[in-house]
């Protein structure tokens, strides 16, 4: 029994070395993910949907069981990992873990319904929770390891140069707010309405649909512009010294 619960907690995990079957579960559950993703999209397309209803709603349910089947596995053999090695505790601390409430939640919009009595709409927005599936590619794929490792070491970083983002978009949009307020009553009505053109205009894609009108307002809203072009350069430059470094070390690693 021992013996099994390892074979099934090495295929569940991500193939190494020379473990064939892992690596093929690696490929067969990206390859799931992806196509129930797609299916995803192609139910908002009604003429599709409804010429295919039932290759939908099969698919739907063997990938529903496979990934049921994939969580539950998961659950019982977490207890072989260090962390989560105690009988009980082990497995609590496992399934309120992030990536085993991806697993969750990638499957509960299916159970829900079927479980309990529920308004149509609110069924509707369950079924787009199913999108929640393509995180889990980040077990499977390197590309999404590496991101949420970048993520994760730069999250100061970019903590910062957020939060540095989002008080000068109050501070812009409250300048502004009294600046124009008399002008335009209506589209400069509250400071938390200007902030729909303090996000326009500080990521530089300027709608057109609210902008100042006095010398004043337009003269701040020129400079607010320039700011913007250089304050949201900040998070991608974060990120991409992280993926650099991140790549640099791989490398070395390889090496």
């Amino acid at each position: 029994m021992k013996f099994t619960k390892q074979r099934v907690f090495e295929t569940l995990e991500k193939g190494t070395g020379d473990d064939k079957l892992s690596k093929r579960f690696d490929v067969f559950i990206m390859t799931l993910i992806i196509i129930n993703v797609i299916l995803v999209i192609l139910e908002t397309v009604e003429p599709i949907y409804v010429r295919f209803k039932f290759w939908f709603d099969l698919i739907e349910t063997i990938s529903v069981i496979i990934f049921s089947i994939e969580y539950l596995g998961r659950v019982w053999t977490c207890t072989l990992m260090e962390k989560h090695e105690h009988p009980f505790w082990g497995q609590i601390k496992y399934i309120f873990s992030w990536v085993a409430l991806i697993d969750l939640f990638a499957i509960l919009p299916f159970y829900l319904p079927l479980l309990f009595a529920m308004d149509g709409r609110f069924i509707r927005i369950l079924r787009i929770f199913r999108l929640v599936r393509l995180f889990k590619m980040g077990r499977y794929s390197t590309a999404f390891g590496l991101i949420i490792q970048v993520f994760k070491k730069r999250r100061e970083e970019l903590i910062i140069s957020l939060t540095f983002l989002l008080v000068m978009l109050i501070f812009a949009s409250g300048l502004m707010y009294y600046i124009e307020h008399e002008a335009q009553p209506e589209a400069f009505s509250s400071i938390p309405e200007t902030m729909w053109w303090g996000v326009a205009t500080l990521t530089t894609v300027g709608y057109g649909d609210v902008y100042p009108v006095t010398a004043l307002g337009r003269f701040l809203g020129a400079i607010i512009a320039i700011l913007g072009v250089g304050l949201f350069a900040l998070p991608a430059g974060i990120i991409a010294s992280g993926f650099e470094s991140e790549l640099s070390k791989r490398k070395k690693d390889e090496e």
